[in-house]
C-alpha cells in the first residue's frame, strides 16, 4: 500500500493555487500599467486660446463708462452677470468673444459704439489629490506644470508616483483623464491626481 499519490495530490493543488494567485496578481498589474496616455488633443488643449469657465474672475472695461466696468466671475452656470445686459453667457468663449459679445449686446440700445476690454483678474484653480502633502484646492497661475503644483501642494508623499501623473480636464465641454508626465503644462480647472508606487 501506496501512501505516494495522496502527498503528491495536496502539493499539486497547492501549486495550482499559487500559479492562478501568480497569474491574477500579474492581470491586476497588467492593468494599471497599460492605462492608455493622454490623448493629442488633450495635449493640444494647453496650446490653444484659454477657454472661459466657472470660477474665472474677469476685469471687463467699457471705454468712458466707469459705471459698467467691474470686476466679474462666471458663475456655476457660466455667466457673467452684467449690468444693463443682465446674463451673459462665457462659459467655453475666449476672452475676445465675450468681448464683442458684451459690445454686441450693449450696442442694441445702450451704448453707441461700445469699446470693451476683459482682462483675466484671477483663473480658476486647479486641485491637487493623491499622494501629496497637502491635498486641496490652489490657485493657477500660467505656465504652470504638474510638478508645480504638486510642489505647492507639499509635495509628494513617501508612497507617491513620482514618474507620471492622471490629470482630469475639460475639452470642449467633456470631461476627459489622461496619463502624462510630471513636467506636463496644466490649465485652469484641471484636477491633478498622484498615483501610490505599485513598489
Amino acid at each position: 500500500m501506496s501512501f505516494a499519490p495522496l502527498k503528491r495530490a495536496p502539493v499539486k493543488r497547492a501549486v495550482a493555487k499559487h500559479v492562478l494567485a501568480l497569474a491574477v496578481a500579474a492581470t491586476v498589474l497588467a492593468s494599471c500599467t497599460s492605462y492608455a496616455p493622454a490623448s493629442k488633443g488633450f495635449q493640444e488643449a494647453t496650446v490653444q486660446p484659454y477657454r472661459l469657465d466657472s470660477g474665472d474672475r474677469l476685469r471687463v472695461s467699457v471705454f468712458e463708462q466707469t459705471g459698467l466696468s467691474n470686476t466679474y466671475t462666471v458663475d456655476q452656470a457660466g455667466y457673467i452677470a452684467f449690468p444693463l445686459i443682465g446674463q451673459v453667457a462665457a462659459r467655453g468663449q475666449t476672452m475676445p468673444q465675450l468681448e464683442s459679445a458684451i459690445a454686441a449686446r450693449l450696442k442694441q440700445g445702450y451704448l453707441r459704439d461700445p469699446d470693451v476690454t476683459i482682462e483675466m483678474d484671477r483663473y480658476r484653480p486647479v486641485f491637487v489629490m493623491g499622494e501629496v502633502g497637502r491635498p486641496g484646492q490652489y490657485s493657477y497661475v500660467p505656465g504652470m506644470t504638474a510638478q508645480n503644483a504638486v510642489a505647492i501642494a507639499g509635495g509628494f508623499t513617501s508612497r507617491g508616483n513620482q514618474r507620471d501623473i492622471d490629470v482630469t480636464r475639460k475639452i470642449n465641454g467633456q470631461v476627459i483623464t489622461g496619463r502624462t508626465n510630471i513636467s506636463a503644462p496644466v490649465l485652469a480647472g484641471d484636477t491633478i491626481y498622484v498615483r501610490e508606487r505599485l513598489f
